[in-house]
């Protein structure tokens, strides 16, 4: 591990999405973001849909989209697992709103409290890809 550089890997249920080292990493936890720099206290947190942001030489290099997951940090290393990912740069706003309008469709036509909260997590997964996009 370089000097001063904590290790982050993004892994999603079909692969390594990124291993860099970096000077810090900004995690969407589940309640708040938070900075992740070497040495940082041991943490394990649950990952709400946001953007992680990856800094490197005092720029972003990296943005990327995750949808759900867990974060482990260590004082060497920070481990995401995330439901989904999606690099920033990448999502397509008109698929993200076909996406939101048939999430909206399926709540509307939800007939038990299972599909509904199933329907809500998509429209509200969605509505955070394009503020993701849009910011």
């Amino acid at each position: 591990m370089a000097e001063g550089k904590v290790a982050f890997e993004l892994v999603s249920p079909e692969r390594l999405l990124l291993s860099v080292q970096a000077d810090m990493v900004v995690v969407p936890g589940a309640e708040g973001d938070f900075g992740v720099l070497p040495r940082h206290a041991p943490l394990v947190s649950s990952v709400r849909s946001g953007v992680i942001s990856v800094h490197d030489a005092g720029q972003v290099t990296e943005r990327i989209f995750v949808a759900g997951g867990f974060a482990e940090v260590m004082p060497e290393r920070c481990t995401v697992l995330a439901e989904r990912a999606v690099a920033v740069a990448d999502i397509d706003r008109a698929e993200v709103e076909r996406e939101l309008n048939a999430a909206r469709e399926e709540l509307a036509d939800a007939t038990s409290d299972n599909e509904r909260q199933a329907a809500q997590r998509q429209v509200a997964e969605a509505r955070a890809l394009l503020d993701a996009a849009s910011g």
